[in-house]
Parts: C-alpha cells; structure tokens; sequence
C-alpha cells in the first residue's frame, strides 16, 4: 500500500494545484508551501530565504565565494557557520522527506522528494507535464502577462533540470523513476483520476521504478554527497 505521494511537475502544467486537489482527495497531508515554512523554521531564516534556493542552483559566482570564504565567518543561527543556501536547503530536505515518509499520509510537491524517497517501497511518483500552450494558458489565467508565462515556462524548468543533474546526477524528467507520467491538458480531474487508478493497481506489485545515480561533480571539484544517498 502507497503511503506518499511525490508530485513532480513542469513549470505551468498545474502541478501544485492537482497535487492540492489530490491531497484533499485522499484525506491526506500536502507538503508544497508547507516545505518551504519547514525548512525556515529550521534553518531560523525567512520563508523568502528558502523561496530564492527553491529548485535551482545557486549562482556560480556565489558558489566560488563560498568555496573562498568557507569558514571566514560566524552565524548564530542553526547552520552555525554555514551561510543558507540551496546546498543547505538539499541536506535538510533530505531529513523532511525521511521524516514525511516515515509519518506516511502525504502528498509531496517538487523539490527532489522522489529521488530522495526513490527506494521508499510505500512512495508514489507521478510527473506531470503540458504543452507549451497549455502551460502559458495556465499562468495567464492565473494573472502571468503573457511575455511573463513565456519567460517563466523557458527558464524555470532549466533551472529545475540543473538542480537535479547538480544533486542527484540525473536527467529530468528521470523517466524511469515515476510510475506515471500524465498530459495535464487532460484536464485536472481526468489527471487525478488516472493517478488514483494507477496507485490501486500497482499497489501490491513489486518494486517496478529504478533510478541509479550517477557520481556528479560538485563545485568544489568533489562528488556531491547526495549522489550516493539511500
């Protein structure tokens, strides 16, 4: 029996909204926004702080700054002498989803959370994708100008692709790690359906996802640590 969910999405398909409605559906706990008031509260730093590192990379000029200043300074916060960014936000999403998974009844947005939950036997993955067009009618409808939803569909999901390639050494989509890929342009309710369906069926079959990470390098020349996680 599933016990999470992990939604991952294109920018624009609707994701967050389907995994909302697919929440509510099941009765169970959504950790979108939630991730973000998570990892603040226990990094003592804004919501806003966690929002800038969400799903991308940091700059490479900041990360040859940091590998300059390593340890040239003092923090009274959490991460003691460590400043927050992404590499910060990784290693602590890492020990929410543990924790998410272990607690069992949730549906998870983005963020790696299939990939740190990839041999989670109770874990879920869906990915949900659109067209183009139909990802540009989304935002518009949500109040995107359409030189904005433009903008955000071109760049978002390359920002995306560099943070998993960077933490996890993968492509994204990692096709063979979702039990489903759905079109949203489906319509919501014909995506929610299906992914509900599927769950029942797949259910009591054996493990039929994979995902063998590859040793990446990170920006101090090493490999990133959470290439390797179980």
């Amino acid at each position: 029996m599933f016990r999470v969910v992990t939604i991952e999405r294109e920018y624009g398909c609707g994701g967050g909204s389907i995994a909302a409605q697919l929440a509510s559906r099941l009765g169970w706990t959504l950790w979108d926004h939630r991730l973000t008031e998570e990892i603040a509260r226990m990094a003592h730093v804004d919501c806003s702080a966690v929002m800038r590192c969400d799903e991308r990379m940091d700059s490479r000029l900041y990360r040859l700054s940091k590998a300059f200043w390593r340890g040239s300074y003092e923090r009274s916060s959490a991460l003691g002498d460590q400043a927050f960014d992404t590499d910060c936000m990784v290693s602590m999403m890492e020990e929410i989803t543990a924790s998410i998974a272990k607690e069992g009844n949730a549906v998870v947005v983005g963020r790696g959370a299939p990939y740190f939950l990839r041999e989670h036997p109770d874990a879920f993955h869906v990915f949900l994708y659109a067209p183009r067009a139909e990802k540009i009618r989304r935002l518009r409808d949500d109040g995107s100008t359409a030189a904005e939803a433009e903008y955000l569909v071109d760049t978002v999901d390359r920002e995306r692709a560099a943070y998993i390639k960077h933490y996890f050494g993968a492509d994204w989509p990692t096709r063979s790690l979702y039990h489903v890929m759905l079109n949203t342009a489906m319509g919501d309710e014909t995506v929610i359906q299906t992914a509900l369906n599927t769950m029942h069926r797949v259910a009591s079959r054996p493990k039929i996802t994979d995902y063998d990470p590859a040793s990446t390098p990170a920006s101090d020349g090493s490999t990133h640590p959470l290439t390797s996680a179980s």
